[in-house]
């Protein structure tokens, strides 16, 4: 370790925000890291996500800190408490962080963390580190968030048949992200989305989960603004360009996966006859909304395979499962890549 600390030019520490979707991009980003070589990076999570989450990251070190709710989230707090504690807490056990890793002589050199937790790179200016945010979503969405941070776009915008915006063709409201086209259903989420506006031209590199040619107009929109930098599509390397030496899975799991039983399945279908859903880790469907997609799936003429947290089945049709044994699968969780289906992935993540 000590010939390790000695070979490295730099020390990268990459902060999360603790839900699967957000933790997998940067997961991935800091393999390209390494495998630039003389990196050093580790991944810093929250306690409370040790103890649940599947880890094999190899040679990415995993540090923990706390964000006020070691034992796990409670149920009453809202999203709003969730993340002033988190703010509260994890900026002093952050920095803890950050003076054990100088005590013990392998100081960090630079912080990439999460857009969500803007509070991290006040964290990393104090320590006169460079500071870089990594935005996991595409620079369409970020250039909408940004245009209501900025009071050009306001809500609520139901009613308009016409969304122009700079660096974007004309949008419909329904292209709009949901906490922009539905604000009124959760008002309370939009400031904690806005949020990732609050310091940003402080911050050193503006990382975004794209590439160039998928949003070109809008990339050169946002590099007049911001030191932008485009690092996607962050996907194990496999199912990309297989520059990164046997990555095929991200290698760090909130919940168990069940991917053996469900590819055993999928390898006695046809290649392009499964249809693949999943609306994420956070997105809830309404009775209505969940009855009426099965009803989809039911009476398509395809395989399917949906994923239905545990939580959501009491919301499926009644005989669902029983009436559509030979036709499709439903499992809690799938956390991993499939190439020979359809796959439409819909929701937060």
């Amino acid at each position: 370790m000590e010939k390790e600390k000695r070979a490295h030019h730099a020390h990268v520490l990459l902060v999360p925000h603790p839900r699967q979707g957000h933790i997998n991009p940067l997961l991935q980003f800091s393999k390209r890291l390494l495998s630039k070589g003389r990196i050093r990076v580790t991944l810093a999570v929250t306690v409370s996500l040790v103890k649940t989450m599947e880890v094999q990251t190899g040679p990415i070190s995993v540090e923990t800190f706390s964000d006020g709710y070691d034992n796990g989230r409670r149920k009453e707090d809202s999203p709003v408490e969730y993340f002033e504690r988190f703010k509260m807490v994890g900026s002093q056990t952050l920095t803890e962080l950050i003076k054990k890793q100088e005590s013990l002589g392998d100081p960090i050199n630079c912080v990439v963390y999460d857009s969500f937790l803007p509070w991290v790179l006040d964290v990393a200016k104090q320590f006169n580190l460079i500071g870089a945010s990594f935005f996991t979503q595409s620079c369409a969405v970020y250039n909408i968030y940004y245009h209501v941070q900025q009071g050009i776009l306001t809500v609520p915008v139901a009613g308009r048949p016409v969304i122009s915006l700079s660096g974007l063709p004309s949008l419909a409201v329904t292209d709009l992200p949901s906490f922009v086209s539905e604000y009124e259903l959760r008002p309370e989420l939009l400031p904690i989305v806005l949020g990732q506006f609050s310091n940003i031209d402080k911050t050193d590199w503006l990382l975004i989960n794209s590439f160039d040619k998928l949003e070109q107009e809008v990339v050169n929109w946002m590099a007049k603004l911001w030191p932008v930098k485009t690092i996607g599509p962050t996907v194990p390397s496999f199912y990309l360009d297989e520059r990164v030496e046997g990555d095929k899975a991200y290698g760090l799991n909130l919940f168990k996966p069940v991917a053996d039983a469900c590819m055993n399945w999928l390898n006695m279908r046809e290649t392009g006859s499964v249809v693949y859903v999943s609306y994420g880790s956070i997105a809830e469907l309404g009775d209505e909304q969940m009855k009426e997609l099965a009803l989809s799936l039911k009476e398509s003429n395809n395989h399917f395979l949906w994923v239905v947290r545990q939580s959501e089945e009491k919301k499926l049709p009644t005989n669902f499962v029983e009436e559509t044994l030979e036709k499709g699968v439903l499992c809690p969780v799938l956390l991993v890549y499939i190439k020979p289906v359809i796959k439409l992935e819909c929701g937060l993540t």
